[in-house]
């Protein structure tokens, strides 16, 4: 395969800290609103799963396929794979990301779904790379930030590959590619 797990960065124990504590934030400040998450596919369907479950506000979901990602590099372009269903219009948004590198996907759908009317929309990730951006973004959630190292498990993947690990690890070449 060409890749190995070269250490855990994240345990399971954080993750579901984490989950808790943004669910908090966001059950807050989503009193008396029309909430929607809308996730983004594949990665972040994991995060949704137990963010959803710390919420204590109503809300919907619904999901986006969006492709930037050739192997381990963005490729800067991102295309509308599947669109939500549900109209927003009116609606509380709130787009779930699993990692946010560089920017470009969420400055992307932030612009698209603003055009569809929403009372608001706002980001979260799971996991935020700073030092990787080139647009700025500003995510007004964001689980935990972590170093600019190539990551799987908890959702993301190396060529579909490691998401159903439940913790978050550093994927390293072992040399046979």
């Amino acid at each position: 395969m060409g890749k190995v797990i070269s250490k855990e960065l994240v345990t399971r124990e954080q993750i579901q800290e984490m989950c808790r504590r943004v669910g908090r934030e966001i059950s807050r400040d989503y009193q008396g609103k029309d909430l929607i998450l809308i996730a983004v596919l594949k990665g972040a369907v994991v995060f949704l799963s137990d963010l959803m479950r710390e919420i204590d506000v109503p809300l919907t979901i619904d999901f986006m396929s969006v492709s930037s990602y050739s192997g381990t590099k963005s490729s800067g372009v991102v295309k509308i794979i599947k669109d939500i269903d549900q109209d927003i219009a009116g609606k509380d948004v709130l787009i779930v990301e699993d990692v946010v590198d560089t920017g470009l996907t969420l400055r992307h759908l932030k612009k698209l779904l603003a055009t569809r009317g929403p009372a608001s929309i706002r980001l979260c990730t799971a996991f935020d790379k700073p030092d990787c951006r080139v647009v700025d973004v500003d995510v007004d959630y964001i689980g935990m930030s972590i170093p600019n190292e190539f990551v799987v498990g908890y959702g993301l993947d190396y060529k579909q590959l490691y998401r159903q690990l439940p913790y978050v690890a550093v994927l390293a070449d072992d040399g046979k590619d």
